[in-house]
């Protein structure tokens, strides 16, 4: 069923010039502005959500490319192409990146996430021009030279350092490869040492040339944005690179990707405290039941009413942090729970975990649990969209993962879906899943056999 919202690209026309009109769909969102998309020449897609009111803009380059699309030769690819394309393009040297946006009061920066990364910039509404040039530029026109190569090796392995001296962080990449795997998915976004220092220039460059193509992009903007004039703006800072002929890349899926069954590992380190994560395959994203995952998530320990913080630190003191979490990627996705606590606890709070994981499965969610992590779950989407970035960020990845926007009243009407029956049905499902364990803290590899015991 195609959305009355996602354009179909026009017939494909002689390659020449003018390129072919661009494809324009208007969609009202209720409960916020009107989302109106454009696919270019090229398959270009640029997504506008205008916020009356807004001084500010937000634009962001986003590129559906990630780890998961990197080989074992390349892992970390995409992070360290990240930082590479600041280092300067044809037109314009790092500094005079970093001197245009400070000059202007702007932020520019960006992430890499599993399956996609975004480029973005946030500035006073009249310097939305120059916001889209530059990230345009940086997106499109970098020079990754063997020389800055070199210099971000040191910077990229400077921040896997970082990562492997913050517990909490690095228990959650242990988590994703205990789960599935030396996998695309289940390697770490940053890489390894050994994958960063044998990285070449020419594997890095080609990297870029093969999937930086204008058909895996969006742009999308917000706050004091005029469609038209984006589109103008987009159009002109990407000249040269939009060709008649290609088309939007289709929404990424896949085959499943299974999980690891019963998978523990344990990273010893001399630290004060311990790092656990447990968990278990999830829901991908294109599941329409991960409305009802996030309340189920949240329930279980997404707040301060939530069972699992009630149990583990109000009534026994027994950790500071403890929290639920989902991830959702295009073929699998994973449910965990994470806590910090003192060594000598990891086995009490590891056992209360699966004992709760355990009670929700077989008798799912009492009626008040399901309103409050309803209510919790609406809250969270409307307070998190009051700035033009979360604004962009929303309709942006909406739309690379999606192929379609939801509006906010539509969100919240999905959420409202959700009954005590279809929560207890995934709970049954999710939860009773093999489960997969990672801790990192002052242990020896075998600390933790059996920690799983004969649950499920």
């Amino acid at each position: 069923m195609v959305s009355p919202y996602t354009a179909e690209m026009p017939a494909r026309a002689p390659v020449a010039r003018p390129l072919t009109r661009p494809a324009t769909r208007r969609l009202p969102i209720t409960g916020g502005g009107t989302i109106i998309r454009t696919a270019l020449p090229g398959g270009l897609r640029v997504v506008t959500e205008a916020m009356p009111g807004a001084r500010s803009a937000s634009v962001g380059v986003w590129v559906g490319v990630g780890s998961a699309d990197e080989g074992p030769t390349v892992a970390g690819a995409s992070h360290y192409l990240e930082h590479l394309l600041f280092k300067g393009t044809r037109r314009r040297s790092a500094l005079d990146i970093a001197a245009a946006m400070d000059a202007v009061g702007g932020e520019f920066n960006a992430f890499t996430e599993k399956e996609h990364t975004c480029f973005y910039a946030t500035v006073l509404d009249r310097d939305l021009p120059l916001a889209i040039d530059i990230v345009s530029d940086v997106v499109l026109e970098a020079t990754v030279t063997a020389a800055d190569v070199e210099v971000e090796r040191s910077v990229v392995l400077e921040e896997i350092a970082m990562r492997d001296d913050d517990p909490s962080d690095l228990v959650h990449d242990d988590f994703s490869t205990a789960m599935f795997g030396d996998t695309p998915i289940g390697r770490p976004i940053l890489g390894t040492i050994e994958s960063i220092n044998a990285l070449t220039r020419a594997q890095v460059a080609g990297y870029y040339r093969r999937r930086y193509r204008p058909q895996t992009m969006v742009v999308a903007a917000a706050g004091a944005v005029d469609h038209t004039g984006v589109v103008r703006l987009v159009r002109a800072a990407f000249d040269g690179h939009l060709h008649d002929g290609a088309v939007p890349a289709p929404v990424r899926r896949g085959p499943a990707t299974e999980g690891r069954e019963g998978s523990v590992s344990v990273r010893g380190d001399d630290t004060e405290q311990a790092n656990i994560v447990v968990g278990m395959r999830g829901l991908h994203r294109h599941d329409p039941r991960r409305f009802a995952l996030s309340v189920l998530s949240t329930a279980v320990g997404g707040g301060m009413s939530s069972r699992l913080f009630q149990q583990i630190r109000e009534r026994r003191g027994l950790a500071y942090s403890v929290y639920s979490f989902t991830s959702q990627y295009a073929a699998t996705g994973q449910f965990g729970v994470y806590a910090g606590c003192q060594p000598g606890k990891a086995d009490e709070v590891l056992d209360i975990i699966l004992r709760e994981m355990e009670d929700v499965a077989a008798n799912g969610l009492r009626p008040e649990e399901i309103e409050r992590g309803k209510g919790q779950v609406r809250g969270g989407m409307v307070l998190g969209l009051e700035d033009p970035g979360a604004r962009m960020t929303r309709i942006g990845k909406s739309e690379l993962a999606y192929g379609d926007i939801l509006g906010v009243d539509d969100l919240l009407a999905r959420v409202d879906e959700v009954d005590r029956a279809t929560v207890a049905v995934l709970a049954e499902e999710i939860l009773s899943r093999p489960r997969c364990l990672s801790v990192v803290g002052p242990f020896g590899d075998h600390d933790f056999d059996g920690a799983l015991g004969s649950l499920p």
